[in-house]
């Protein structure tokens, strides 16, 4: 009985491996991975970039790490929120939340950590300027790019 479980993990293991094994050059592939992270990127800068605006223009006294938190969590959501609108003329609207729901958090977040982080190191702060927002959209559109490339080749999964 051991032996048959040490025999399950380690066939379970191998398949993990194989997934790192993907061609790394189909241009088909990127192209909807890039499609894909670009309505990601949309939808988390809606609430990332406005609660951002919202507290450099009203001047409200809270610390960078606030205000980036809540931009952090602004964004996640005014993006499920995209992807359920988006969705809805696909599908019900319980179904379209669910699959906005089951979409890639890791893309997401790491997404919007990194806007939030070349923010912080440029500026100093939570200050959004002319030229710091496509900086920011850059930073942000190209972290989660290879894991979502990743994820629709070895897992046949896309996030939008």
């Amino acid at each position: 009985m051991i032996i048959e479980t040490f025999k399950e993990k380690r066939s379970k293991l191998s398949v993990i491996v194989e997934n790192f094994k993907i061609d790394w050059f189909q241009s088909t592939k990127w192209k909807k991975a890039s499609y894909n992270t670009l309505w990601c990127l949309m939808g988390c800068a809606i609430g990332d970039l406005g609660t951002i605006a919202y507290f450099q223009v009203t001047g409200t006294p809270w610390s960078t790490l606030a205000i980036m938190s809540l931009a952090i969590i602004m964004g996640l959501l005014s993006s499920i929120i995209l992807e359920t609108i988006v969705l809805s003329s696909q599908m019900t609207l319980r179904l379209a939340l669910k699959t906005a729901l089951g979409m890639s958090m890791i893309s997401m977040i790491s997404m919007e950590i990194s806007m939030n982080l070349v923010d912080v190191f440029i500026t100093g702060g939570a200050m959004l300027t002319w030229w710091i927002i496509p900086i920011m959209l850059s930073v942000g559109f190209i972290t989660p790019l290879p894991y979502n490339y990743w994820r629709l080749v070895a897992l046949g999964k896309t996030c939008h």
